[in-house]
């Protein structure tokens, strides 16, 4: 990760903000946006894995800021963007990425599982874009990018409430992407396919991987149940968290200046199959 830095000026200039950036995807796409040049304010709930990020950023001459955060409290989603804001300036880059797992079909999940993961996976995306917007609106532009997920896109087993959310994700990316164009802000959302990180794991463990080829009554390890679900993937591997994180990078520069309300699968050819 630290040999992201000083890669380049892709961001130079701009003040982002990464939820979700003490682990997996988050994690990395904070340190890649600093090593391009981004003010970056560091979002989580967990206080030792923001840690960990904000020191590989600025160990490396970065410049960050932590917040710990619930991103489903909207006074403390506001507080983050207001503590961005007074660091570095207004706000225009939103990486909406913090999530929780979600297993469960429709007929078994109970309302509280429910409910938690709307709230987890759709609601604070939407915080996080209420607080962000005025300060966007006020500068003349800026880039939103939420993190869906091609369980948003296609049918799979035992996460009803996960792919309601990120189907509900997808369906608001568009919406604000009508409805904010007029003020050049772009809002786009990313789809990513398997890519393991501890989100992963855990949804994997409780949905045996959605592995067809799983036998029934064996207790396949994690390593085991990646290995089987590459049947899905033609490009032959799982994804990883960096080649989520270049295209984050890619749809908050000034390079997709041109790109709005796109639901893009970075997926390794999953949903072409």
């Amino acid at each position: 990760m630290k040999g992201f830095l000083g890669m380049g000026d892709r961001l130079a200039g701009k003040v982002a903000i990464v939820t979700g950036a003490g682990s997996g995807i988050g994690h990395t796409a904070a340190i890649r946006f600093a090593a391009e040049g981004a003010k970056v304010g560091c979002a989580d709930r967990d206080r030792s894995g923001l840690d960990e990020t904000m020191e590989e950023i600025k160990s490396s001459g970065g410049q960050a800021v932590a917040c710990q955060v619930d991103v489903t409290d909207e006074n403390l989603v506001d507080e983050m963007v207001a503590e961005t804001t007074k660091a570095f300036g207004p706000v225009t880059v939103l990486y909406a990425n913090a999530g929780i797992a979600g297993s469960g079909n429709a007929k078994d999940i109970t309302l509280a599982e429910w409910d938690k993961v709307i709230s987890v996976n759709l609601t604070s995306v939407w915080l996080c874009s209420r607080a962000c917007l005025p300060g966007m609106i006020e500068v003349g532009g800026g880039s939103i990018i939420n993190q869906a997920s091609v369980g948003g896109l296609v049918g799979v087993p035992g996460i009803a409430s996960y792919a309601a959310a990120k189907a509900g994700v997808i369906g608001l990316t568009k919406q604000m992407a009508v409805e904010y164009g007029p003020y050049k802000i772009r809002v786009n959302a990313v789809c990513p396919g398997t890519v393991p990180t501890p989100l992963v794991e855990k949804t994997y463990m409780a949905n045996g991987g959605f592995a067809a080829t799983a036998e029934a009554g064996t207790n396949p390890t994690y390593e085991e149940l990646l290995e089987q679900s590459l049947f899905r993937y033609p490009i032959g591997r799982v994804g990883m968290t960096e080649d989520i994180a270049a295209f984050a990078l890619y749809l908050a520069s000034d390079e997709s200046g041109w790109t709005t309300g796109t639901v893009v699968p970075i997926d390794g050819g999953m949903t072409a199959a």
